[in-house]
């Protein structure tokens, strides 16, 4: 009964990330927190080594990743990755005791496609940087962003977006969109979804709520982080996403509050669960 298992699902392909490092540093303070509960991890390098965990795994994060989200396509980490989501859902389905699962930028367009609930498609240009995201009505209410202002800050890393919600599939699945993309004025663009919660028990983020200021300055600090922020945004704007990485009640805040709220919240369901099915 006092255990639980967490399953990192690592999607970077073998790129060299800070994002496996900031999930693993979230589990590791939640693993304190628990202290009375037996809490573990195991990571499973997805896209490089064909790696898969079963369905004896209690919460599943899936991370971010460079690419396409559908480079993949016809590959066998592909259908492995997919026939777990798949077997996740019937079991959900069925089962008193449920399977919790995050995802995570890349691995959100990847859940997009899984159940068919928007589009995915190019973006019309590159995003970079510690950008400002609105929550939408059900985001008010969802406990993952409760202690975020609106709007709050996220890590923004994307070549694809999620837009033009499928609102049928969303109505069947019983899902709600929680958060979006900032408004730009200034461009006729259409406004990505960046949160989705599915279900009690399964939600995704089009950014990266477990960056961490060191993550990021780790990133703006590389010569051509910057010269590619300078470029498309200008000099001004690159420091100010060095204060954003930096000033606790932004990316911090972020990093601080979703991720761990979803460890938090899962764990306890799990452990009232087993006390029940008892």
């Amino acid at each position: 009964m006092n255990e639980i298992k967490i399953a990192i699902l690592d999607l970077y392909n073998g790129e060299e990330n800070q994002g496996i490092r900031c999930i693993k540093d979230i589990i590791e303070e939640t693993i304190d927190r628990f202290s009375e509960i037996n809490v573990s991890y195991n990571l499973f390098d997805v896209r490089a080594n064909n790696e898969i965990p079963g369905l004896d795994y209690d919460i599943y994060i899936s991370s971010g990743g460079p690419g396409s989200p559908f480079e993949g396509k016809g590959s066998n980490w592909e259908k492995m990755y997919f026939g777990l989501l798949s077997n996740i859902d019937f079991h959900n389905e069925r089962e008193d005791e449920k399977k919790f699962v995050f995802f995570i930028c890349h691995s959100f367009q990847l859940m997009a496609r899984h159940y068919n609930f928007a589009k995915v498609t190019t973006r019309h240009s590159p995003s970079f940087g510690i950008m400002e995201v609105n929550k939408v009505s059900n985001g008010f209410a969802e406990p993952l962003l409760q202690k975020l202002d609106d709007p709050f800050y996220g890590a923004d890393f994307r070549e694809y977006q999620v837009i033009q919600p499928r609102f049928d599939v969303l109505n069947r699945l019983g899902a709600r969109i929680i958060a979006i993309e900032k408004e730009r004025t200034h461009v006729n663009y259409e406004r990505a979804i960046m949160g989705i919660r599915i279900s009690e028990e399964i939600v995704g983020l089009q950014f990266h709520p477990e960056a961490d200021p060191a993550s990021m300055l780790y990133h703006l600090h590389k010569p051509e982080r910057k010269e590619q922020v300078v470029k498309k945004y200008g000099e001004r704007k690159y420091y100010d996403m060095i204060k954003l990485a930096e000033d606790p009640n932004a990316l911090l805040r972020t990093r601080n509050n979703v991720l761990p709220e979803f460890l938090n919240i899962s764990i306890r369901k799990i452990i009232s669960e087993r006390v029940v099915c008892q």
